[in-house]
C-alpha cells in the first residue's frame, strides 16, 4: 500500500462492521419517528462519496415554491437530530437533511473533506446534485463550521446562513471535549439519576431513550477519522456578505457567546447575533419552538 493510499484511508470515516452499522440505522430509525416524516430519501454521488439526504415538505401548494432549507447536523451524529425542527421548517418551506460524509449515517465517505475547500466543494456538488440553485443553510456546531466556509468560499448558492451554536468561530478549548466525555460517560447512569444529570450538563440525551441509544450506538459502530476543524480567521469572516444569522447558547462550551454576539456582526456586514438563554450547546433541541420561529422568520425576511 502507497503512503497516499494509507493517509487517504485514515482520514475517510468508517463503520466497524455491518452488523454495528444496521444496529446504528435501527436507532437512527427510532430518533427520525419522533420528527416530520420524510416525503423521499435521495443519494448524490459527489468527488467524495455518495451523500445521502431526506427530503421534507410542506402540505402547502403555494409554500414549496420558498428557498428552501437545507440543514447541516454536528459532529458524531446524523441528519436524525434534527427531529425537533423538521415539523416547523417544513411545514413552512422544503428541507432537506443531510447526512455529512465522515460522519455516522447513511453517507459513504470515500475521500476526506475535512479540508476548507474539499468540504465546500463536497457541499457544492451536493446541492447541485440536488438541483438546488439558492438555499437557506442551517449548520450546527460542526455544521456550522461547514455552513460558515461555504459562506467565505462558495457562497454562491447561498440566500442565507443560520449558525446554531457553530464550530468556526474560536479554537474549541478542553472544556467542550470534557462536557462531551461526561456527558457520554452519563449516558451509563442509573435511570433515577439521569434526569438530574440532563439538567447540570444541559444533555436531554440522557433522558431520551431514543437519542440515548443513538448516541452510544454510534460511537460503538462508527470511527470518525478527521482532525477539528481550525476557526476562520477574522479576514476570512471579513469576506462574508450571505446574510448570516448566529444563535448562541447562554451557556455554550464551544464558543464565548458574548464575545462572539459582539464579534461576528463586527466583521460580517449586517449579521444578526443572539443569545438564547436556558441552554448550552443545542439551542435547537432545548427550545425548539422558539428557534424554529426565530429562524422561519429570518429566512422571510431574507427572501
Amino acid at each position: 500500500m502507497s503512503e497516499t493510499t494509507a493517509r487517504t484511508q485514515a482520514d475517510v470515516g468508517r463503520y466497524v462492521s455491518d452488523a454495528w452499522r444496521d444496529r446504528y440505522f435501527a436507532a437512527c430509525d427510532a430518533v427520525y419517528a419522533l420528527g416530520a416524516p420524510a416525503l423521499a430519501e435521495q443519494d448524490v454521488e459527489t468527488s467524495f462519496g455518495t451523500t445521502h439526504v431526506y427530503r421534507y415538505g410542506p402540505a402547502d401548494p403555494a409554500a414549496r415554491s420558498r428557498t428552501p432549507v437545507v440543514l447541516v447536523h454536528g459532529a458524531g451524529t446524523c441528519s436524525a437530530m434534527w427531529y425537533p425542527n423538521t415539523p416547523a421548517l417544513s411545514a413552512e418551506r422544503p428541507v432537506y437533511a443531510v447526512d455529512t460524509p465522515g460522519d455516522p449515517g447513511r453517507s459513504v465517505q470515500r475521500e476526506p473533506i475535512h479540508q476548507p475547500e474539499r468540504a465546500a466543494q463536497w457541499l457544492d456538488e451536493t446541492l447541485d446534485g440536488l438541483g438546488l440553485e439558492r438555499v437557506h443553510l442551517v449548520g450546527t456546531s460542526y455544521g456550522g463550521w461547514l455552513a460558515l466556509n461555504q459562506a467565505h468560499r462558495r457562497p454562491e448558492r447561498l440566500a442565507s446562513v443560520t449558525l446554531l451554536d457553530p464550530g468556526g468561530l474560536e479554537k474549541v478549548g478542553l472544556r467542550f471535549f470534557v462536557w462531551i466525555f461526561v456527558g457520554f460517560f452519563a449516558t451509563f447512569a442509573p435511570r433515577a439519576l439521569r434526569p438530574r444529570l440532563a439538567a447540570w450538563l444541559e444533555q436531554p440525551v440522557l433522558v431520551m431513550t431514543e437519542l440515548r441509544t443513538m448516541i452510544r450506538t454510534a460511537v460503538r459502530a462508527y470511527r470518525i477519522r478527521r482532525p477539528a476543524p481550525l476557526p476562520l480567521s477574522e479576514a476570512e469572516l471579513s469576506t462574508i456578505r450571505t446574510p448570516l444569522y448566529l444563535v448562541l447558547g447562554k451557556r455554550s462550551l464551544l464558543v464565548h457567546p458574548e464575545r462572539q454576539r459582539e464579534r461576528v456582526p463586527r466583521l460580517i456586514p449586517g449579521a444578526r447575533a443572539e443569545i438564547v438563554t436556558g441552554t448550552g450547546h443545542g439551542p435547537q433541541i432545548d427550545h425548539a419552538e422558539e428557534v424554529n420561529r426565530r429562524m422561519l422568520d429570518f429566512m422571510a425576511s431574507v427572501d
